[in-house]
């Protein structure tokens, strides 16, 4: 049985955008790192209360259940949960879906078990960040984040570098065609394992362009300068893991989506993470809506098409009765 005196707690995370990783060759003992945003344009909900026993229902439940469970034996606490998720994060699209899914399920639990608990902490109890922190620092307060990559040997969360608001006014169309999944799993864990190790100048390039295009950009409010810095940072990345996903970008319509918006001129595109979502950045509600109807013309029924901002507060929590 729930605990009828004790309202709900809410927590809303909006989707990981992922822009691109820093390093695969981990010569200077940290992997990874990466950049990327939240967007508004999806989002999951959802709603905890203290309970006796396990209690879970909604979108997701088996997945949400097992994030619950982390959550209690971690911190070493009797009784369970009343959980409902009431919107979850389209699975395996590059969105953070699970991430996002077991954060929000962390902090709910945190409050409504009245722990404070650092984004960090809550990112190990369900076993998220083992590999991008982009997700949890996204979480954590939105922006354009920079995250600095693993240390070699550690289980530490990779480390925040820097944190910038996006201007009001930019606009993410976000496209998830759902015909097919990117890798995750263990899936991924053999991807990653076969990749060969891109060259130092590739790296160095990368590096210019986060530090000299898109963190200036963004700071000076820039479209254009962050859509190109973000056009060529996807451009070689997207290099280094097309030996998995057939190409710079995963196979299917996304890469023809990409295409057709660089066409269209739109300022900055690309897929997140392995896809198959990805997005377009345009200024104002008139573009994002101009956009999104031209994308409707070439796609197919299954692709479903979102408007939102970028996230400029992380996560959103709050109590109420449900």
């Amino acid at each position: 049985m729930t605990h009828p005196d004790q309202p709900y707690t809410y927590v809303e995370a909006d989707a990981r955008l992922h822009f691109g990783v820093l390093d695969l060759r981990g010569s200077l003992g940290r992997w990874f790192g990466g950049i990327g945003a939240a967007s508004s344009a999806l989002s999951v909900l959802v709603s905890a209360r203290s309970a006796d026993g396990l209690d879970v229902v909604g979108e997701d439940a088996a997945r949400a259940a097992e994030f619950a469970r982390r959550f209690l034996t971690y911190y070493k606490l009797d009784g369970g949960v009343h959980l409902r998720v009431h919107r979850a994060l389209p699975p395996h699209s590059g969105l953070g879906s699970g991430t996002q899914l077991g954060l929000a399920i962390a902090r709910a639990m945190s409050v409504a078990r009245d722990l404070t608990c650092e984004v960090s902490d809550l990112a190990r109890t369900v076993g998220r960040a083992s590999r991008s922190a982009i997700g949890t620092w996204t979480f954590a307060g939105g922006g354009l984040v920079l995250e600095g990559g693993r240390r070699t040997g550690s289980a530490d969360v990779a480390p925040l570098l820097a944190r910038l608001p996006f201007p009001d006014s930019w606009r993410c169309v976000l496209v998830v065609p759902s015909a097919q999944s990117g890798l995750n799993g263990p899936a991924e864990e053999t991807a990653f394992a076969q990749l060969p190790a891109p060259s130092e100048q590739e790296i160095g390039q990368v590096a210019h362009l986060v530090l000299m295009g898109l963190l200036p950009a963004i700071a000076d409010g820039d479209l254009a300068g962050f859509g190109t810095a973000l056009t060529e940072l996807q451009r070689i990345t997207g290099g280094w893991f097309a030996p998995i996903q057939g190409g710079t970008f995963a196979g299917g319509p996304g890469g023809e989506i990409i295409r057709r918006m660089v066409e269209w001129g739109v300022p900055g595109s690309g897929q997140s993470s392995w896809g198959p979502a990805v997005y377009g950045i345009v200024d104002g509600d008139p573009a994002a809506s101009r956009l999104a109807d031209r994308i409707r013309s070439v796609a197919d029924d299954s692709t479903s098409i979102h408007i939102g901002s970028f996230s400029s507060t992380g996560a959103r929590v709050w109590r109420a009765d449900e």
